[in-house]
C-alpha cells in the first residue's frame, strides 16, 4: 500500500482507539471513502484489509501497555499472586480484566463471521454512533463520581464486560460502551477510563496474536511490511491521544466526545438518506 494511505489509517486508528468515538467505525468509513475515491493501489483483499487494520490495532495496544506500564505490570503480579490465594488491589484487578474479557471472547468467537460481514454497514455505524453517544452523555450527566479502580467488584467488572460485547456492532466504540458502564456505576471519569484502556489489552492482543499468525503463514513480505509501518504509525498517535484524553478527564467531562458523536451520525444520517451517493452504504 502506498505510505500516505498507510498513515491516513493509522491516524485514523491512533487517535479514535481509545477515545469513546469508535475506531472501528471509523476505519470502516475510511476504506468506504478509499473504495469511493477510487484511489490507485487500495484493491486489497479483505484479508488483505483484515490484516492491516489488525495492525493498527496492535500499535495502539503497545500504547496503552507503554502508558500504563505500572497498572499492568501490578496485574500481571496480582494475577500471581491470586493463583497463590492472595488478596489486595492487584489481585483484585487482575480477576476484574479477566472477568471483564470472557464475555467479548466468547461471544466473538461465536459470531465472529456475523460480525465480520454483516454489521459493517454505514447505517449501522450511523446509528450506533447517535444512540451509544446519547447512552455516554446520561450515564455521564447521572453518574456518580465516587468509586475508584480499587473498588471494582467481580459483578462490576462483568457487567462492564457485558456491556464491552455490544462493541463488536462497528460505531458503537469498545472504549465508549466500556466508559458509559462504568460511570453507570459510579466511577470516575479517569477510573472509567484506565479500566477501559487496561481492558483492551488481552482483547486487542488476541486479534494481534491471530493476525501475527495469519502473516507468518501468507509470507508476504509487502504485507508484512505494510503491517508494521501501519503498528508504529498508529502507535505514536495512540500515545498522544491517550495523554491527551487522561489529562482533559482529570478536570472535564465526556461531553466534547458525545457532540462529536451526534455530529459524526448527522453527517452519516445525511449521507445513507439523503440521497448523497458519496458512499457506499
Amino acid at each position: 500500500m502506498p505510505i500516505l494511505h498507510l498513515l491516513i489509517l493509522a491516524l485514523v486508528q491512533g487517535i479514535t482507539e481509545f477515545l469513546p468515538i469508535s475506531s472501528s467505525g471509523h476505519l470502516i468509513l475510511a476504506w468506504a471513502v478509499f473504495d469511493a475515491e477510487g484511489l490507485p493501489g487500495l484493491s486489497q483483499s479483505d484479508a488483505h484489509r483484515l490484516v492491516i487494520d489488525i495492525a493498527v490495532h496492535v500499535g495502539t495496544l503497545g500504547a496503552v501497555c507503554l502508558y500504563f506500564w505500572r497498572d499492568l505490570s501490578g496485574a500481571i503480579a496480582g494475577f500471581f499472586k491470586l493463583i497463590a490465594g492472595g488478596r489486595g488491589p492487584m489481585p483484585r484487578l487482575a480477576l476484574a480484566l479477566i472477568i471483564g474479557t470472557l464475555p467479548v471472547v466468547v461471544v466473538g468467537f461465536v459470531a465472529k463471521d456475523l460480525v465480520a460481514s454483516s454489521l459493517r454497514s454505514i447505517e449501522i455505524i450511523a446509528w450506533t454512533t447517535f444512540g451509544f453517544g446519547l447512552l455516554l452523555y446520561f450515564a455521564d450527566r447521572i453518574g456518580l463520581t465516587v468509586r475508584r479502580l480499587e473498588h471494582i467488584t467481580v459483578v462490576q467488572a462483568l457487567i462492564i464486560g457485558l456491556a464491552q460485547v455490544l462493541a463488536l456492532v462497528p460505531g458503537t466504540s469498545r472504549s465508549g460502551i466500556t466508559m458509559t458502564a462504568a460511570r453507570f456505576l459510579g466511577y470516575e471519569r479517569q477510573e472509567a477510563a484506565r479500566f477501559s484502556l487496561l481492558l483492551s489489552i488481552p482483547t486487542i492482543l488476541g486479534a494481534g496474536t491471530l493476525a501475527g499468525l495469519d502473516l507468518a503463514k501468507a509470507e508476504d513480505a509487502q504485507l508484512t511490511a505494510d503491517a508494521l509501518i501501519a503498528a508504529g504509525l498508529s502507535f505514536v498517535m495512540a500515545l498522544i491521544a491517550i495523554a491527551a484524553m487522561m489529562a482533559w478527564l482529570k478536570r472535564f467531562s465526556f461531553t466534547p466526545f458525545v457532540w462529536y458523536r451526534l455530529g459524526l451520525a448527522g453527517l452519516l444520517f445525511w449521507l445513507v438518506y439523503g440521497n448523497s451517493g458519496l458512499l457506499p452504504v
